[in-house]
């Protein structure tokens, strides 16, 4: 089994490695994702089935730098961005001033019950630790409307447990993809979709992108 460290330490410890490589976190994803088709493809196609649910109101939960929210924005959503880093969302802020960016933590968003029709996790609970994940999978559907789709990416591994490695900012886990499906679908979801391809690292864990559906 996986050790943990306390939720308040784990979390303060990658809040301050946030902190740390704003400005060079922002510049290496200053350009959205032009470089990365598979994944903007998937949010455009996130994007078209919340519009289609006629509630464009929608999350970009761990939005660093603010990239992500505003191409929601573009694509016809209602977005707004949330982070638990103070320095990301002061650079998204700064960067995209025609939207609301606020400091949150995942497991305690400041949205009210069933508003969303779309909450965006793009690698945003990669360093959640497994035992805490499903406290953050309830909260994601908590905050959705019935119909409400979540896109969440992460890196997958063909193991049968997640694994825990050093991510360039602070650690992070990887995680077979059937395994995090299940969790979707314990916290109420319906998995309809998935994409994986090329290996995001030389430790050869695949982009892993899972589109779910309250129903």
């Amino acid at each position: 089994m996986l050790a943990s460290l306390p939720v308040m330490e784990h979390q303060e410890e990658t809040r301050a490695a946030y902190d740390g490589v704003v400005e060079l976190y922002a510049s290496m994803f200053a350009n959205g994702l032009e470089s990365h088709p598979f994944a903007r493809n998937m949010i455009a196609t996130f994007a078209e089935l919340v519009r289609a649910t006629g509630n464009l109101r929608a999350a970009d939960v761990g939005c660093g730098p603010g990239h992500l929210t505003a191409m929601l924005h573009d694509l016809g959503l209602d977005a707004f961005g949330l982070d638990l880093s103070p320095g990301m969302v002061d650079h998204a802020r700064r960067a995209h001033p025609a939207l609301r960016f606020d400091e949150a933590r995942m497991e305690a968003l400041p949205v009210e019950d069933g508003a969303l029709g779309g909450v965006l996790a793009h690698y945003s609970m990669i360093h959640t630790p497994p035992g805490e994940l499903p406290a953050l999978l309830a909260e994601q559907v908590r905050v959705l409307a019935p119909g409400g789709l979540l896109l969440v990416s992460f890196f997958g591994t063909g193991g049968p447990e997640p694994v825990r490695f050093d991510h360039k900012v602070t650690p992070a886990y990887s995680w077979p993809v059937d395994r995090f499906a299940e969790l979707l679908a314990g916290a109420g979801l319906v998995p309809f979709a998935r994409l994986l391809h090329d290996p995001a690292s030389e430790r050869g864990f695949l982009d892993t992108h899972l589109l779910a559906r309250l129903e």
